[in-house]
């Protein structure tokens, strides 16, 4: 059997959505979109849904509500992929899993998947787009330090943790899917599930 095989059969075994969270920049987007084919199931992007029911550019909306308005919005999108999609990739904004509501939210009812990355690979990336409303507020390299060391901590409650690093991405792809495939072997028989405990387990790559 082939790995593109393995990895479908993989997708179809999930009992629940994954969901990427980590700065901008980390290749959230990218990643989620290789990863949902690789998996063969949809991916959704949080920003882009969030731009689609508003109605407004992303910039636009930090700058017209400010970014307070801006998290309910998307943690009111989260809930609705969360409750009308099934098995789904969902690539989120760097803030998404800060927040403690929205936090709360994608641990009860998602696979939560952090993609790690140093300060120089993140600036690197988001220097390639001028659309990131927070970075404008001053310098990016002291802006990304400094989100970092606030989320950091957060990011670190999620279920998964991968290195994002430089080179391909189908390498973190792969490195997702060796966890995903570990987690799923590791879950108690369908007989145990009434005894186990709901621990989260946690993983580390």
């Amino acid at each position: 059997m082939t790995k593109k095989a393995d990895s479908k059969e993989l997708g179809q075994a999930l009992n629940r959505p994954i969901i990427l969270i980590g700065m901008m920049g980390a290749g959230k987007t990218t990643v989620g979109r290789r990863l949902a084919a690789a998996l063969d199931i949809p991916f959704f992007d949080a920003d882009m849904e969030i731009e689609r029911a508003a109605g407004m550019q992303i910039a636009d909306i930090f700058e017209t509500y400010g970014e307070e308005e801006f998290r309910h919005g998307e943690m009111r999108v989260i809930e609705r992929l969360l409750k009308e999609e099934k098995i789904h990739v969902l690539a989120t904004g760097g803030g998404a899993f800060i927040r403690p509501e929205t936090r709360a939210l994608i641990q009860e009812k998602a696979i939560s998947i952090w993609l790690k990355a140093d300060i120089d690979i993140l600036l690197a990336r988001t220097a390639k787009r001028d659309t990131r409303p927070l970075l404008r507020q001053g310098n990016p390299r002291e802006i990304l330090e400094r989100l970092s060391r606030q989320r950091d901590p957060i990011y670190a409650e999620a279920s998964i943790i991968v290195e994002s690093i430089k080179g391909p991405h189908k390498e973190i792809v792969g490195r997702i899917l060796q966890h995903l495939q570990s987690s799923l072997e590791q879950q108690p028989a369908p007989s145990q599930k009434a005894s186990a405990n709901k621990d989260q387990h946690r993983v580390k790559s």
